[in-house]
């Protein structure tokens, strides 16, 4: 189920908080709830899901029970293959064979393996953890600890990437510890902060992306439909990945959980490199652990510093999807990264509102690449951006051009959920009514349109 729908936020999630609190002096009780509660959460979309999930789960507890036994180096790394062989193959099976069938110049037909909701997100978690134990990490969990960090609802699906170390220590507090209160409604501002994006911002402007970016199959676009669909795109998947983790963030917090923040202001960034620090914060700092730091990192010459982040930004982008166009967008940011590196080891600057404007462009015509369905499709829109068909114009309903606005302006001016729930907006009572007028509205309007799923749950 989506946290954006009714079904969850009228039912599911006051009876599992509910019932949390209620079992909260038992900790063996109330950690068997949440994980039933995220398996059912799981099995909502697709039964079939769950024996991925709970298979490698258990497998993973194992390996890690096992490398805690017989200290043997090799044991985390036969657990990191195994991950890593599931990844490849619900994920990226029929995207290589079908490579290599199409340079062979052959017919092929797909195997359609089912591919498990957030199966990136939930095995890189246990991948982290594995590396960690070899790394010389001493943490070996018992299996409801290790079940609900894998399992935990809010950011099973899309994350934020959360590791061991940041939440199993957290399962030991007394949920209805002198801090509940404020836990409980400065998550549910949080929260409400991400329904907000999601479904006021983001799936409005899908609504004027998605048709811009299906007619570029049929027909080039002019300059003002390419250019009006890059933005709308760009501050689409902001608001809806964004608004998800805000949501997750806020979920955590009501059962008094602290997630890692996952966003800040990343289209504020004045360099690639800035960026990356604040888009996917959790991601970003896998792939410099677990990937750029393990290849060299920023050892060695300027070339092969280079080197290691572009080859790491290239598995970055094969993570997103099986499809070239990820790799391509994932290469793209590799070689702004190293030109970053080096501008600015030499010192080079530009002007703040040059450095900025430059960046910003930079991203949007990146997320063209990565909302495209191949390369033939990017290109037109692309060409389509720089004039060859045309300047155009464009009329705009007042909710898309709303949408437009107000999101440009949140997501450069604004300020950050986690400033907007956690610094700013202090428990008090006249806040009561506002905001169970907004929920009110967002279950409205939420039930008047179809359900738009996280553009991340792909991944």
């Amino acid at each position: 189920m989506l946290f954006n729908s009714q079904v969850f936020i009228v039912f599911f999630l006051p009876a599992v908080l509910g019932l949390y609190y209620a079992l909260s002096a038992r900790r063996a009780a109330r950690q068997t709830l949440v994980i039933l509660a995220s398996l059912g959460f799981y099995a909502w979309w697709d039964v079939r899901f769950v024996p991925l999930l709970a298979g490698l789960t258990v497998a993973n507890w194992l390996i890690a029970r096992w490398f805690g036994a017989a200290r043997h180096r090799w044991i985390p790394i036969l657990g990191v293959v195994l991950n890593l062989a599931a990844l490849a193959l619900f994920k990226y099976a029929d995207f290589f064979r079908g490579t290599v069938f199409d340079l062979l110049g052959d017919s092929w037909h797909p195997w359609d393996l089912i591919l498990p909701l957030g199966i990136s997100f939930f095995v890189f978690q246990k991948i982290s953890y594995l590396i960690d134990l070899r790394r010389g990490d001493r943490h070996i969990y018992s299996f409801l600890d290790f079940c609900m960090f894998v399992t935990f609802f809010p950011q099973l699906i899309a994350g934020p990437l959360v590791r061991h170390n940041e939440i199993i220590p957290q399962f030991d507090a007394d949920p209805r510890r002198p801090a509940m209160w404020e836990n409980l409604s400065r998550g549910f501002i949080l929260f409400l902060i991400g329904v907000t994006k999601k479904v006021a911002l983001a799936d409005t402007l899908a609504m004027l992306a998605d048709p811009l970016f299906h007619q570029a199959l049929l027909a080039p676009l002019s300059a003002a439909q390419a250019w009006t669909a890059a933005a709308a795109y760009t501050l689409q998947i902001y608001f809806d990945f964004s608004g998800y983790s805000d949501m997750a963030l806020g979920l955590a917090l009501m059962f008094g959980f602290q997630l890692p923040f996952n966003f800040d202001a990343p289209y504020r960034a004045r360099s690639v490199r800035d960026f990356w620090r604040r888009w996917h914060m959790t991601l970003s700092r896998f792939l410099r652990d677990y990937l750029y730091v393990p290849l060299g990192g920023n050892r060695g010459s300027s070339s092969r510093q280079a080197v290691n982040v572009i080859a790491t930004m290239l598995l970055g982008g094969l993570w997103h999807g099986a499809n070239w166009t990820f790799v391509a967008w994932g290469g793209l940011h590799g070689v702004a990264l190293a030109v970053n590196h080096v501008w600015e080891k030499r010192g080079l600057r530009l002007p703040a509102a040059v450095a900025w404007l430059l960046t910003l462009l930079f991203v949007v015509v990146c997320w063209v690449l990565f909302r495209s369905p191949d390369f033939t499709h990017a290109g037109q829109i692309l060409s389509s951006m720089v004039g060859l068909h045309g300047a155009g114009t464009l009329s705009l309903d007042r909710e898309s051009v709303s949408a437009l606005v107000i999101g440009a302006l949140v997501a450069t001016l604004g300020p950050t959920s986690q400033e907007a729930a956690l610094r700013w907006l202090r428990p008090q009572t006249w806040l009561a009514l506002p905001a169970g007028v907004l929920l009110a509205y967002l279950l409205l309007l939420i039930g008047g349109r179809l359900p738009n799923v996280f553009i991340y749950f792909q991944f």
